[in-house]
């Protein structure tokens, strides 16, 4: 949500003709729905990701390619294990188009300048895949509801062909959904060693000062948890350098607003519009009765480190991905990102969202109340 402030003058005259001034504050909030996309030229590059290992989205994924190649003209692009699916590779007829793909590896090609949008087939889990092949600027993504919940996949796939020409015409609000800088920080725990002039390797216990760095980003949550331990997580909460509480219970999940309708809203977090600028804090069954979820400002800087008193280490994952071990010494630092990813909507993303949370989280669920009539009232 963009917010810009406005400072007026205005001049006033009193009873006796004194003039002075009047100083006047105005804001203006821009309204969601009227973020849209729009193309400095028509985009000729696209790619499409298919959840794998889904007999089910063979067919959405041939029409779809096929409409993308022969009948728009575009450069597709696939992931390589995706053209591996013997289904694939044994369609003579659809060998001939696949030839015409651009294939990469998400571990080892950059394809994020070759990319003009993005076509998800399959559940909220194709979106969030979406964004981890993505560590800086993300193309538009446009989500067909091919999968189990689909909270954040607004597009059937009846009228792909109308729906696809739309986004290729430009005429598509978006929602740009705020993701996660993360960096962890790990020590590193290799002992030191040396050669004696015998050529025996001698150690004698001490550790590297050098310290490991790593970063994603993140869309939904970052969960850190106890583990396979039996013990309560015990991990120190910072804001902004500040100690704010210890997090005594089985973790914590640190969330956008995408992720508020995720792991944290079945952890008793509140659901926030993407469009709110935000960060989310929900203890995981915390050993507290006080203890509840708190939304900090999107600007704020977080840092999650275990506590001296820890009695096991704790462990983290991003998006429900790249799950390691955190240590005594090892810290998680967290901010907003500057690369958010814009969702294309379906309609705009005020309604796309209750709709969702209607649909999909049947929000608000309930059995009307009867009438009650004048007659009754009496009784």
């Amino acid at each position: 949500m963009y917010i810009s402030m406005k400072f007026n003058q205005s001049v006033r005259q009193d009873t006796a003709g004194n003039k002075s001034e009047n100083q006047v504050w105005k804001w203006h909030i821009q309204d969601p729905a009227s973020q849209k996309l729009t193309w400095n030229k028509p985009p000729k590059s696209v790619l499409v990701i298919k959840k794998i290992r889904d007999a089910s989205l063979l067919q959405p994924f041939k029409e779809l390619c096929m409409f993308l190649t022969e009948v728009k003209d575009m450069i597709v692009y696939v992931e390589k294990k995706v053209l591996e699916d013997p289904a694939i590779t044994d369609d003579e007829n659809f060998g001939a188009i696949t030839k015409k793909f651009c294939t990469f590896r998400d571990d080892l090609d950059d394809i994020s300048n070759r990319v003009d949008f993005i076509i998800c087939l399959g559940g909220d889990g194709t979106l969030l895949y979406a964004s981890s092949l993505f560590q800086e600027s993300v193309p538009p993504v446009m989500a067909f509801h091919l999968g189990s919940l689909g909270f954040l996949t607004p597009f059937k796939f009846d009228s792909y062909q109308s729906q696809v020409n739309q986004i290729i015409e430009g005429n598509a609000a978006i929602v740009l959904r705020s993701r996660l800088k993360v960096r962890v920080l790990k020590e590193n725990r290799e002992k030191k060693s040396r050669v004696d002039e015998k050529g025996i390797i001698l150690t004698n216990g001490d550790m590297e000062s050098s310290r490991k760095s790593s970063q994603y980003q993140v869309l939904n949550e970052v969960v850190v948890d106890r583990g396979p331990s039996s013990y309560l997580s015990n991990v120190d909460l910072f804001l902004d350098g500040h100690l704010i509480t210890t997090v005594q219970g089985d973790g914590v999940i640190v969330s956008t607003p995408t992720g508020s309708t995720a792991y944290a809203v079945a952890a008793g977090a509140s659901m926030i519009h993407p469009n709110v600028p935000a960060i989310m804090i929900t203890p995981i069954c915390p050993h507290s009765l006080s203890f509840r979820p708190i939304v900090v400002p999107a600007g704020v800087e977080l840092k999650i480190m275990l506590s001296r008193d820890a009695r096991n280490t704790a462990w983290v994952s991003f998006d429900g991905r790249k799950r390691q071990e955190i240590c005594h010494g090892d810290s998680i630092t967290i901010t907003t990102s500057c690369f958010p990813v814009p969702s294309i909507c379906f309609r705009d993303p005020v309604n796309d969202w209750f709709e969702s949370l209607a649909q999909c989280l049947h929000w608000n669920v309930r059995k009307k109340q009867n009438y009650l009539s004048s007659e009754d009232e009496e009784f």
